[in-house]
């Protein structure tokens, strides 16, 4: 993450909950569970986020290169007003890839199922309209990882929900997913 001031208390509360999540989606996961997008098939995901900023929209499109494996990109945009003696309202844009690895054929979950996670790597643009701001968050780049679940309502259209941390966008995302 990009923050001036980080302590081992948030990294270690940041974990802690992402080790609930997951443990949490891997029991769904057990309960439930073949990769609904197969090698050669692609998708777009779209939907909003959730980040300590505000909320972010995205669009992404992934990848099938293997039974289990998927690449994908994602463009997202927030802006962010703050209210204060240093008024400021950054607009951020990310671009960013990721890398999943689905957890569908070796947890046997159905079809309806898309268990989920992996790591992503993205650029991150701040802009300051009003140029004046109290904060350094400055462009740059940001790595995260992301765990997350889809289901599907039809062949093809599917809720997504996803839960992420280390990057701006942290915290999750819930969107529509559509096989193309």
């Amino acid at each position: 993450m990009i923050y001036d001031e980080w302590n081992s208390n948030q990294t270690f509360t940041i974990m802690k909950k992402l080790s609930i999540v997951l443990g949490f989606l891997l029991i769904c996961g057990f309960t439930f569970s073949q990769n609904p997008l197969s090698k050669g098939e692609s998708q777009l995901n779209l939907g909003v986020g959730l980040s300590e900023w505000s909320v972010p929209f995205y669009i992404g499109f992934d990848y099938g290169i293997d039974r289990d494996i998927t690449l994908g990109a994602e463009l997202s945009y927030q802006h962010y007003d703050r209210w204060s003696d240093n008024y400021y309202n950054p607009n951020i844009i990310g671009i960013s890839g990721n890398g999943n690895y689905h957890f569908n054929r070796i947890l046997n979950i159905p079809r309806k199922w898309d268990l989920y996670a992996g790591l992503n790597l993205g650029f991150y643009i701040w802009s300051y309209p009003h140029n004046r701001y109290p904060d350094s968050h400055t462009t740059g780049v940001g790595l995260g990882a992301q765990v997350g679940g889809r289901y599907f309502v039809s062949q093809k259209v599917a809720l997504n929900l996803e839960f992420g941390g280390g990057n701006e966008f942290s915290g999750g995302k819930f969107g529509v997913t559509i096989k193309l």
